[in-house]
């Protein structure tokens, strides 16, 4: 596996090469447990490609080795109100499992930070589970750190409310 030809590039969403490939590896991330353990629906894995080029500020970048997907880190931008510049937020990062230990995600988000980089972006954003220490050693080599505000003050939390 290690010869196989390892590609990164920007995902074009209406190319059905990149469509399918961004729908299988976020299937396989979602039934991960990591990624709350159930499939995705039909529609949602339809639907989803297009819905994202519909979204000015969303960009996704895909791995292949060989011609199979082997990666997905999903991207949208957002705006730093303190830095009056806008920022990447790194949805989600997703390496098919029989393609782990090839630095995938190290070479996805190099191709996350250059496009960051060509739209002006002052940082790049992401949240991880606590327990997800995998994850975390590989944000954590590529130069991402927890929290950047004063320990005194707790940590950083991620709240949701469904709609």
């Amino acid at each position: 596996m290690e010869s196989a030809e390892i590609l990164v590039l920007q995902a074009n969403y209406t190319d059905p090469v990149h469509a399918e490939a961004i729908s299988l590896v976020l299937n396989h991330y979602a039934e991960d447990p990591m990624g709350g353990g159930e499939p995705l629906s039909a529609e949602v894995l339809q639907q989803l490609p297009g819905e994202l080029a519909r979204r000015a500020h969303a960009f996704s970048v895909l791995a292949f080795v060989g011609s199979e997907p082997a990666g997905l880190v999903n991207c949208f931008e957002g705006f730093s109100t303190f830095a009056c510049r806008p920022l990447v937020n790194v949805h989600d990062v997703s390496v098919v499992s029989k393609f782990r230990g090839l630095g995938l995600s190290q070479k996805m988000l190099h191709k996350v930070e250059e496009i960051a980089r060509q739209r002006g972006c002052c940082k790049i954003t992401l949240e991880v589970l606590e327990g997800n220490a995998v994850a975390q050693a590989s944000y954590e080599k590529f130069g991402f750190a927890a929290g950047m505000f004063d320990p005194a003050h707790g940590r950083m939390l991620f709240w949701t409310k469904p709609l």
